[in-house]
């Protein structure tokens, strides 16, 4: 038999395989609360624009609330011949409150209709995304300053560079977070516009009152095009590009946890919570917990091309092709949220080897560059000749398999006689990172005055939410 929703131009039944490839209940369903919301405000409109009699409009809101209720006590049966969430709740509807149910669908589309319940979903994920996000940046805020003086090796190519601190370390992703909030917030302004009442792309000639659908739903104001409204999924592919940058950023970290969980680093230990063991070797402490993060970045990023493979090739206004936009969104917002979690457990568990991270800070000759620095600020050397005369110390030092500070000072003054006893001042890790002072630098004072910034300012934002 046909679709009894939209069955009238049709006499048969579509195939099984049509069936198959068309319904998409399976996965938004997920937009239940999404699309209920979105119907109550419309048919209070309706109401208000005297669109729909009084009584039909509350007949239909109670049996939205019913079908709402069935749905979060798990006792709604979801049709697949349906297709969708919508013809679903639209079915269920007239069941439980008769004709009026067909009122519901007056001055609107599916497509105005997807395209807001989708939007909503969007919103509302952001906002739990940067919920999340912010814990993670307290984590790290709250690591950054118990670990503010704690030195390490700062690399370049993985090589040793100079040393910094752990507290600095974990503040630099602070900051990357902090943008990734930053897109969050941004993205979900620009999608705060309401696509209902452009119906399927051109409007209605009904009276309806978008500006108060619109508010309703806790929009900014109704999208001014009704073609765009309805054919625009920028708003997903806004939210996954955000989604994917931040799944990068926590794929970095994961990457350096599971670099110093290692023996050969022995950075930092993670707990049993953190951690699996081997079927065949009952030594390994495994990092899963990170490499599974690292992982499923991809999957962020897969979606994100999915999406932008389908818009490429569309003509205005609305194709099924765009049925896609969800699954794929789904998945990747949920794997983020999943790896974020995942992240903020890791970052809360593990604990700095402070010997072992301080011994490394020392090697690869790491405070060449305060050598040169000296040079250029006591024997006011330039810096390019100072870089040479510091390259050939370290070359001394290299041949020998001594430490830089190990070089002895009449073999400093064969390179340059004006260099002094007083360079030792400058060579070890701990003078080195408590020289760093310039803004931003790795100075412990300096750390410790970030950290204790953005504490304050994470304790804050519930207040102004």
């Amino acid at each position: 038999m046909s679709n009894r929703m939209w069955g009238g131009r049709f006499a048969e039944g579509p195939a099984a395989i049509m069936e198959e490839i068309n319904a998409s209940i399976g996965y938004d369903q997920k937009l239940y609360r999404q699309d209920i919301a979105g119907s109550k405000a419309h048919v209070r409109m309706l109401a208000a624009q005297q669109i729909v009699a009084g009584e039909d409009a509350q007949a239909i809101a109670h049996g939205l609330d019913t079908i709402l209720s069935e749905i979060e006590a798990g006792k709604f049966e979801f049709s697949r011949a349906l297709e969708d969430i919508h013809m679903n709740i639209e079915a269920r509807l007239a069941e439980l409150v008769g004709p009026a149910a067909g009122r519901l669908h007056t001055a609107r589309s599916r497509n105005d209709q997807v395209a807001t319940d989708f939007r909503l979903w969007v919103r509302d994920t952001l906002d739990t995304l940067d919920e999340q996000l912010a814990g993670l940046q307290l984590a790290l805020a709250t690591k950054a300053e118990a670990h503010a003086g704690v030195v390490m090796p700062g690399f370049t190519h993985l090589q040793s560079a100079q040393p910094v601190t752990f507290g600095h370390h974990m503040l630099a992703y602070v900051e990357m977070i902090g943008r990734d909030r930053s897109r969050a917030t941004d993205a979900r302004k620009r999608m705060n516009e309401c696509p209902l009442g452009a119906a399927a792309l051109a409007g209605t000639s009904f009276p309806i009152d978008r500006h108060a659908t619109a508010k309703a739903l806790g929009f900014d104001r109704p999208a001014a095009n009704s073609l765009d409204a309805v054919a625009d999924r920028d708003f997903v592919l806004e939210a996954l590009t955000t989604a994917s940058i931040a799944a990068m950023h926590l794929s970095r970290l994961a990457e350096e946890i599971v670099i110093w969980c290692s023996a050969q680093f022995g950075f930092i230990k993670l707990s049993d919570k953190y951690t699996t063991g081997s079927s065949i070797m009952p030594q390994k402490q495994n990092p899963d917990a990170a490499e599974l993060v690292r992982a499923k970045a991809g999957r962020v990023y897969g979606a994100l091309m999915a999406l932008l493979t389908v818009m490429k090739g569309l003509p205005l206004a609305y194709s099924k092709d765009m049925q896609e936009d969800k699954e794929q969104a789904f998945d990747a917002l949920a794997n983020l949220s999943l790896c974020i979690a995942a992240i903020t457990g890791m970052v809360d568990d593990m604990e700095p080897n402070v010997k072992a991270l301080k011994k490394a800070a020392g090697s690869g000759y790491s405070t060449a560059t305060d050598l040169a620095d000296w040079l250029v600020r006591v024997l006011g050397m330039p810096f390019r000749q100072a870089h040479h005369v510091t390259g050939t110390i370290v070359g001394i030092a290299a041949d020998r398999g001594i430490e830089l500070h190990k070089v002895p000072l009449e073999d400093m003054q064969a390179v340059d006689a004006g260099i002094t006893e007083d360079v030792y001042s400058v060579l070890s890790v701990d003078k080195s990172v408590k020289s760093r002072v310039s803004y931003g630098g790795t100075a412990p004072v300096n750390v410790r005055k970030q950290a204790r910034r953005w504490l304050k300012q994470l304790s804050r934002e519930p207040e102004a939410k």
